[in-house]
């Protein structure tokens, strides 16, 4: 194992997934000055479902079109697999919550990954318009956590 770390050394290369013999390496680092991206998902977040309301008929008997405004949050999304919490500890008070003003760099949930704390910062203020995963949840590298409406 210090030999393939010792090979990424100097290296773009941020994951290697290994599987030989039935033992299997998973080495994740983040490299130096790497900037995380935030983009709005091309589909919206899942809510729970509801039965379809009736639309209102237009004035010549037909079904007024829907109006459906984009998503115009932006998802701060997980840099990393792991645990996701929305508190530093079961007794402390949220990082954030919807309707709460978030700005660049604030500590908005940490994501336990080999009983390793890590910080999620935004990278957007904002305000927030919804918390994603449940506390304690598992999250993959890429889901959106937090939801922010720039301002």
């Amino acid at each position: 194992m210090k030999a393939l770390a010792e090979a990424l050394e100097g290296s773009e290369v941020s994951e290697l997934d290994l599987t030989e013999g039935g033992t299997r390496i998973l080495i994740r680092r983040r490299l130096e000055g790497e900037v995380v991206t935030l983009e709005a998902p091309t589909h919206p977040v899942s809510a729970p479902r509801r039965p379809a309301a009736r639309r209102p008929r237009a004035a010549d008997g037909g079904n007024a079109p829907a109006a459906s405004a984009p998503d115009p949050s932006i998802a701060i999304v997980a840099p990393l697999t792991g645990v996701y919490y929305s508190a530093p500890s079961p007794t402390s008070a949220l990082f954030t919550q919807v309707g709460d003003p978030v700005n660049v760099g604030q500590v908005v949930c940490i994501i336990e990954a080999m009983k390793v704390f890590n910080e999620i910062k935004s990278e957007v203020s904002g305000i927030v318009t919804a918390l994603v995963p449940k506390n304690g949840q598992l999250v993959q590298k890429g889901d959106a956590l937090i939801r922010v409406k720039p301002v």
